[in-house]
């Protein structure tokens, strides 16, 4: 069977059978939208079966750090399926690679964080953070004590409960969430401040003030835990004002509330540091982390406990008996053998660090080309994150109306010239997120084919 024939036939199977997440439905089953079904990669670039070729520069969601194809993941993966593809983790068993990986990401944790729990992503992984919260306040007497304050415009899952703590409507929408547990508080988007007179640091102070207001209304003694993203993620890829996390700490601090780093993009050296927390001087008393953890060569999530917590769980196990929570592949072999494999890798070709100088030099060069065009009214990114925000009226701050969908038309003009680029939800965003071995080289290709694309879509 030819190739074109192949693709028929796999398109056919596609639009029929493939339930396709983030999707809309009925355009993908009318067939109103195409597929596109990929086939190889290498490096920063994706090959589908039509032999087209485009740079990623997203990493798949966030996620392919340390580029595509990298032997050494492949056959540590093979190595382990043929040793031990799967045995469970419960009640005390463990093996060689989910032991090895928990040692090393204590040691790329922040001072203090000592225990990882696994699960296969960076939605179950906030699950588990949250019935680890209610179950360390019920050990602590406290029962009430179980609200958790998210922010909007934060991404922490699709879950009930993961999906109730996401800030974007799109995850709430006819879902019926959030949940009553979940309330959520200032997202830390300067550019987007009702108050345009505010410089960072009144909106710093008053993000802070907001949060305790919240607080106080709900009562302190009902407030379990605030969860956050070190730079908010998929609702816009926005790096907080200066001064934000020393100052929602305090607050937290004062009415003993815990603090969920979640780090499933940030972690393990997207911003140019190993954790985001560390990159932030956040001191978190959970983290989640996923993504980064394999460079999505396998799928395998965690939440890193602190010292502080593991004390109380372990409590809790005294009095109460085996802790009642578990994932049939939680610690899987083959995730983890992956996981150990991505952080070596991580080490040993210093991709930290070159996520830290060619993301700064992306955002910079990005800056040089599109900061003074008429449509864009911020670019904005930390590390190897960027954005390019885009309005109809930069002075005024106007913003283009959703139904003429502007940030597709772009990330469709980037793509039918060889780069891939996502089209962040609620706003014109232009989002990037590149694997990080890009080179200086590929970061001009990236920058030149934004620019060209928006100004073929806005003049």
């Amino acid at each position: 069977m030819n190739t074109q024939m192949t693709n028929d036939v796999l398109t056919q199977w596609d639009h029929d059978h493939f339930f396709h997440p983030s999707t809309h439905l009925g355009q993908f089953a009318r067939r109103e939208m195409g597929n596109r079904i990929i086939q190889k990669a290498k490096g920063v670039h994706i090959t589908d079966r039509e032999g087209q070729t485009h740079l990623d520069a997203f990493a798949g969601l966030y996620c392919v750090n340390v580029g595509y194809g990298r032997p050494e993941i492949a056959e540590a993966i093979a190595a382990q399926a043929h040793e031990l593809a799967y045995y469970h983790s419960y009640v005390g068993h463990g093996t060689e690679a989910s032991i090895t990986l928990s040692r090393m990401i204590a040691e790329r944790a922040p001072e203090g964080m000592n225990h990882v729990y696994y699960g296969m992503s960076g939605s179950d992984a906030n699950e588990t953070n949250i019935k680890l919260v209610w179950y360390y306040n019920n050990v602590l007497g406290r029962p009430q004590k179980k609200k958790i304050i998210s922010r909007w415009r934060g991404y922490h899952g699709s879950g009930l409960v993961t999906g109730s703590l996401t800030g974007l409507e799109l995850f709430h929408k006819k879902f019926d969430l959030p949940l009553d547990h979940v309330i959520h508080t200032e997202a830390p988007y300067y550019y987007r401040r009702s108050d345009r007179d505010m410089d960072e640091a009144a909106f710093t102070a008053d993000c802070a003030a907001k949060l305790e207001a919240m607080i106080l209304a709900e009562g302190p003694d009902t407030i379990a835990a605030f969860i956050g993203e070190p730079v908010l993620g998929t609702g816009g890829i926005v790096p907080p004002p200066a001064g934000y996390w020393a100052a929602i700490q305090a607050v937290l601090a004062k009415y003993d509330i815990l603090l969920i780093a979640d780090e499933v993009v940030t972690g393990f050296g997207r911003l140019g540091s190993m954790m985001g927390s560390d990159h932030y001087g956040m001191k978190p008393d959970l983290i989640t982390i996923a993504k980064g953890l394999t460079s999505a060569y396998a799928p395998l999530s965690g939440s890193i406990v602190s010292d502080r917590m593991w004390e109380v769980l372990e409590r809790g196990t005294d009095e109460f008996g085996p802790l009642g929570h578990g994932w049939t592949y939680s610690a899987h072999p083959i995730g983890a053998a992956a996981g150990v494999a991505n952080l070596k890798l991580l080490d040993s070709l210093d991709l930290v660090s070159n996520a830290g100088e060619i993301g700064a030099y992306l955002n910079a060069a990005m800056a040089d080309a599109l900061g003074d065009y008429a449509y864009v009214g911020e670019i904005r990114g930390e590390g190897m994150l960027c954005a390019v925000e885009l309005v109809r009226d930069r002075d005024d701050r106007v913003f283009f109306d959703a139904a003429d969908k502007v940030g597709p038309q772009v990330v469709a003009a980037m793509h039918a010239r060889g780069v891939i680029a996502r089209a962040m939800p609620q706003g014109d965003i232009l989002g990037f997120a590149p694997p990080f071995c890009l080179t200086r080289e590929q970061a001009d290709e990236v920058v030149g084919a934004t620019k060209a694309a928006v100004i073929e879509v806005l003049g």
